[in-house]
């Protein structure tokens, strides 16, 4: 037992250890896929919504772009602009303080933090966003994370409007310690309220989603989707087989592994997201109107037929209850 806390080299921390973590960003007139070594033509990648054409791989994509993919062009009105994250511990290591990193990261990226909520619609149904930029220090979720968080839920709770959560972390911003660790408490409570209140969350997990983002809010959701070979997890696959000692199976940590083992519900790749998106915000648009005691307007077949449910859930065959 006195071994298996002695700090050998065994047990060194290891980050998250997949290559596709550090892949290059999305520049130049030439890229290659880290997925098949494709060259491809960047302007091609980026027509085809960053995903390659040669084998679907789905690059990744800064928050900004992807409420643009999202939501209905005009249609976003951004929350929380004005919260800023402050250094309680005064933390320092041997690259600098923690205060100087956050200011350097905002200049680099443009954004005041590693999460962007607000409203938009999409085809036109409203939705309330709240989604992770990876660039910005991982997109670890710090206080002012959990705090812009938890008010998009409150919000979602006091509108009645359903929360997409588009998830990529790297886990707690430890530079923050017990600060940081708590937003996952935070965060899992107000979703709780958001689940008394009958209100939907919709978390999509998108490469890489790792730490205590996947082990709290995450993949608390009523549906939980990912994108074509996401990586999710908890700790990096080297680390959990340098402590378990077992070789982990091919696909261990990807999406596809997720679904093949009942840990999200369904896959779905960019260029459908949208529409996939619409047709959940429609089911649920519904199922409120039963719960309130309301006709559904007639919805057609594909044949001409249709049917209508009334407010007590009795179904209606071209509006004749059955």
């Amino acid at each position: 037992m006195r071994q298996f806390f002695h700090r050998g080299d065994k047990f060194q921390p290891v980050s998250v250890d997949d290559e596709r973590l550090n892949q290059p960003q999305l520049d130049g007139l030439w890229q290659k896929c880290p997925n098949c070594d494709e060259t491809l033509y960047s302007r091609e990648v980026e027509h085809n919504l960053n995903v390659c054409p040669k084998c679907d791989y789905h690059f990744r994509l800064g928050a900004r772009e992807r409420i643009t993919l999202l939501l209905d062009e005009g249609s976003f009105d951004e929350w929380d602009t004005d919260v800023r994250t402050a250094d309680p511990l005064e933390f320092i290591d041997p690259s600098g303080s923690y205060a100087t990193k956050v200011e350097k990261t905002r200049s680099k990226t443009g954004e005041s933090e590693s999460l962007i909520t607000g409203i938009g619609t999409i085809e036109g149904r409203p939705i309330a966003v709240a989604v992770a930029d990876f660039g910005f220090m991982g997109a670890s979720m710090g206080s002012v994370f959990g705090e812009k968080l938890t008010r998009a839920v409150e919000q979602s709770a006091q509108t009645g409007v359903p929360l997409l959560s588009v998830n990529a972390s790297g886990g707690a911003r430890m530079h923050e310690g017990l600060f940081s660790l708590m937003q996952m408490a935070k965060t899992v409570a107000a979703f709780a309220r958001l689940g008394e209140a009958r209100v939907p969350h919709i978390s999509l997990l998108v490469d890489p989603c790792y730490g205590g983002v996947t082990a709290s809010y995450a993949t608390v959701a009523d549906i939980i989707m990912a994108e074509p070979g996401a990586l999710i997890g908890f700790a990096g696959p080297r680390v959990i087989e340098q402590i378990t000692k077992q070789k982990l199976p091919d696909g261990f940590q990807t999406a596809e592994f997720f679904l093949d083992h009942g840990m999200i519900d369904l896959i779905v790749d960019r260029a459908t997201l949208r529409r996939r998106l619409a047709d959940l915000l429609d089911h649920y648009a519904r199922a409120r109107q039963v719960d309130r005691g309301e006709s559904i307007p007639w919805i057609p077949n594909a044949n001409g037929s249709g049917r209508e449910l009334n407010g007590n859930g009795a179904e209606r065959q071209n509006g004749v209850a059955q």
